[in-house]
């Protein structure tokens, strides 16, 4: 009897599933906590489904860059929805793709990733929802090259990575930071620096996200976790328990309020 559509892709899906299971532990990881624990398949098929429905809708946008977001982490005590973002762009062939920066686990280094979008939500995700915003047409092409060109891809990477890293500062840079100034460097031609993508952020009028954070959640948070630094946020807005920091939240609203893209869309499963 031959096999219908949904049943090739139940069977793609429990393939895909046995073998995250088998790779699982990996240690990159971004938006979300480093707790070692089993993967479930239903996890896998949750994130693959996620991802499937994803492309889908990503496809019946026309556009070949996308600005995309997960939620890896529960961030609401800070009035944020989302934990992770990186660049969705398609190939020649077809294909989706993300470019986006992960922590090694454990460590306080990152790197650049280039995966596909079942890579991209194959996490243990508090939140099985997507969001997403399509570029104006110019953003899309001045993205796409550098999407396609490794070494402009990690020309402003700083592998020195701290989650909560200040977005005026240098010293490290975390996921989200990256994808925004990497932004920068697309629009304006002129940006070689770190330095220089952040004063053009700052010109365009891009503004973090705030979060209070105690003295003593900085001092616990620095001393168990390598990921986490605080360093290189001002003393007078530290001291004041004000830590700010690049979210998916404020470059979404960013984005939209300078018209660089439309308005955020959402997929969440059910």
């Amino acid at each position: 009897m031959p096999k219908t559509p949904t049943t090739i892709r139940q069977g793609v899906v429990m393939a895909l599933a046995a073998a995250a299971l088998t790779t699982a532990g990996g240690a990159a990881y971004a938006g979300r906590s480093c707790e070692q624990k089993p993967v479930s398949v239903q996890t896998i098929k949750k994130g693959m489904e996620l991802a499937a429905q994803s492309a889908k809708a990503l496809d019946a946008t026309g556009a070949k860059v996308i600005v995309l977001g997960r939620a890896g982490q529960d961030l609401s005590k800070y009035n944020l929805r989302y934990s992770h973002l990186g660049w969705a762009y398609k190939t020649p062939e077809g294909h989706w793709r993300v470019e986006h920066k992960l922590n090694e686990c454990g460590t306080a280094e990152a790197h650049v990733y280039k995966q596909g979008l079942g890579e991209f939500f194959l996490d243990d995700l508090w939140r099985y929802e997507a969001v997403w915003a399509v570029p104006t047409p110019e953003v899309q092409e001045r993205m796409l090259p550098i999407l396609l060109d490794r070494r402009k891809v990690l020309a402003l990477h700083q592998p020195k990575y701290s989650m909560v890293s200040y977005p005026w500062a240098t010293k490290y840079q975390q996921s989200n930071q990256w994808a925004l100034e990497s932004l920068a460097m697309a629009m304006e031609p002129t940006v070689t620096t770190r330095e220089q993508a952040q004063a053009w952020l700052k010109f365009k009028g891009y503004e973090p996200s705030a979060m209070k954070i105690g003295a003593m959640t900085r001092l616990g948070g620095r001393m168990t976790a390598a990921n986490i630094a605080f360093d290189d946020h001002p003393n007078e807005k530290r001291f004041a328990d004000r830590i700010e920091t690049v979210t998916v939240d404020s470059v979404m609203g960013f984005l939209q309020r300078t018209q660089l893209t439309g308005a955020p869309q959402t997929l969440k499963l059910n």
